[in-house]
């Protein structure tokens, strides 16, 4: 036989599109040709299968050797069609029995010697595998990503070799059986570590019971930070889907997705000298940014207007929609970006504006500059405006510790059971019908909310995120009616409306 047929995966956005890898061996001089959109790094396969191959004592055909991988419009990227490559050469050279190759999809990057190295994306791959039928043979390395999908059949294999092994029906391969994961609560920083800041900790659990975004202003050292750092501690648990398309956006990263992490939120927090490909994501063949790495988690910016305006122009889109269309020349991709923002900023370049200490000495051109770097509708689209004061000296001396992480995770996630039993989704993520229907006020709140649209200029937006709010506070005092004292602590979390 000198022609053989195999199956693989190619990645476009969250996507795992199918790859038919051919391999054909003609008469002719010795040569080595890859066809059907490669990139460098499935060109410089050549040389690893070549290596691979020999060292595990096969012979390499000296003939004309022609890979296609088909469809030739879909470009393939990444070293993970080493493992098919070289498998369908020793099935095209007579090497190996192909009867069995139509039953299996196969990935993985080859070393020189024939081991297989890991892979990135193996989760989305195996979930297209499993839904076309068929069992998927990866390194071993990747097996535990992959076995986050269910039922799936996952081969996992150290070298070639081994590989090799199971196709000729010599020593099969061991269908991997997933460890259990752990589902305890994880291990947290406590919000009880916090002292004081009782309206700060108040303005985190509404954020977290309903997924509303929130901006933290204050000087230095008044605990912006920690806050934030405790803030995934008291979300509600994930779902079985949200942690699935989590991770499968994790495994698509350059870090890889770890198993041991699953149904954990992710928590991105990126220096302010990132680019806006790195917050979007982009590439010539489209990769995850920060903003989908957050996904179903949380998107911390500390120091929020020393990013580049621009980079923070892009954040205004992903808040909307949750989502991010990446266009290239070549291609395009969409990924899914339903994060929570938290971003913290100083109230003036100096940080002491309003300080008890009277350090403060810009002047307000300075500060007006300072926060003009924080575009309008972007503020409009941050649902609560938190101010975090100093912590009084009686405050931090105190030995009593505050309300623990466990306290106010329970009452978050009752609200956000609630949320899901009335309408499906939560309160951050309803839209403006829903809103007139779920997030209808009694009359004096109403009247409340008309006072106060007239006397802060609130835009339309502001006025359907300050009903969203009102409606998580609702929630979380068990609730059905949304009452004065609701819409009046929604009300007060618009602060820099206030201030304009």
């Amino acid at each position: 036989m000198s022609l053989a047929v195999l199956h693989s995966r190619a990645l476009a956005g969250m996507n795992a599109p199918e790859v038919t890898v051919e391999v054909h061996l003609a008469g002719g001089l010795p040569s080595f040709t890859v066809v059907g959109l490669p990139e460098t790094e499935v060109k410089e396969a050549r040389d690893r299968v070549r290596a691979a191959l020999v060292n595990a004592h096969f012979e390499f055909p000296a003939r004309r050797l022609t890979v296609n991988l088909a469809p030739a419009d879909l470009p393939k990227e990444s070293g993970r069609f080493d493992l098919p490559i070289a498998l369908g050469i020793l099935a095209a050279s007579g090497q190996l029995p192909a009867d069995k190759l139509d039953e299996y999809e196969f990935a993985g990057e080859l070393s020189l010697t024939g081991d297989l190295r890991p892979i990135r994306g193996a989760l989305a791959m195996t979930y297209s595998a499993h839904r076309c039928g068929r069992a998927f043979v990866l390194p071993r390395a990747s097996a535990g990503e992959a076995s986050l999908v269910r039922d799936a059949q996952i081969l996992p294999a150290k070298s070639l070799l081994e590989v090799c092994a199971h196709l000729a029906q010599n020593k099969s391969l061991m269908p991997y059986v997933a460890e259990a994961l752990a589902s305890a609560q994880p291990d947290y920083p406590d919000l009880a570590d916090v002292k004081g800041q009782t309206h700060a900790k108040r303005a985190l659990e509404i954020a977290a019971a309903g997924g509303h975004s929130l901006l933290m202003a204050g000087p230095p050292g008044t605990g912006k930070s920690m806050l934030a750092a405790r803030f995934p501690g008291i979300l509600p648990p994930m779902s079985e889907a949200e942690a699935l398309e989590s991770a499968a956006l994790q495994s698509l990263g350059s870090g890889g997705f770890q198993p041991e992490l699953f149904r954990r939120r992710p928590f991105r927090a990126p220096h302010h000298s990132a680019s806006s490909v790195a917050l979007v994501g982009g590439g010539s063949n489209p990769h995850p940014g920060e903003i989908s790495l957050a996904h179903h988690g949380v998107l911390f910016l500390d120091e929020l207007p020393e990013f580049e305006r621009r980079v923070l122009e892009t954040l205004r889109g992903p808040l909307e929609t949750g989502r991010v269309a990446i266009s290239r020349a070549a291609r395009q991709a969409e990924f899914p970006a339903r994060f929570q923002l938290l971003a913290a900023m100083n109230p003036c370049p100096c940080g002491y504006l309003g300080h008890f200490n009277g350090r403060c000495r810009c002047t307000p051109d300075q500060v007006a500059r300072y926060r003009g770097r924080i575009s309008g509708p972007l503020l409009d689209r941050i649902d609560i405006h938190l101010e975090v004061p100093a912590v009084p000296q009686k405050d931090l001396l105190r030995q009593t510790a505050g309300e623990a992480s466990a306290e106010v995770r329970g009452r978050v996630a009752e609200a956000h059971r609630r949320q899901i039993a009335r309408q499906g989704k939560s309160n951050s993520s309803l839209a403006t019908r829903e809103i007139d229907r779920w997030c209808r006020p009694e009359a004096a709140a109403e009247s409340l909310l008309r006072q106060a649209i007239e006397r802060l200029g609130l835009s339309a937006r502001a006025y359907h995120r300050v009903l969203r709010l009102a409606r998580t506070i609702a929630d979380l005092a068990r609730n059905e009616a949304i009452a004065v004292a609701h819409v009046a602590e929604a009300i007060q979390y618009r602060k820099l409306d206030r201030m304009a």
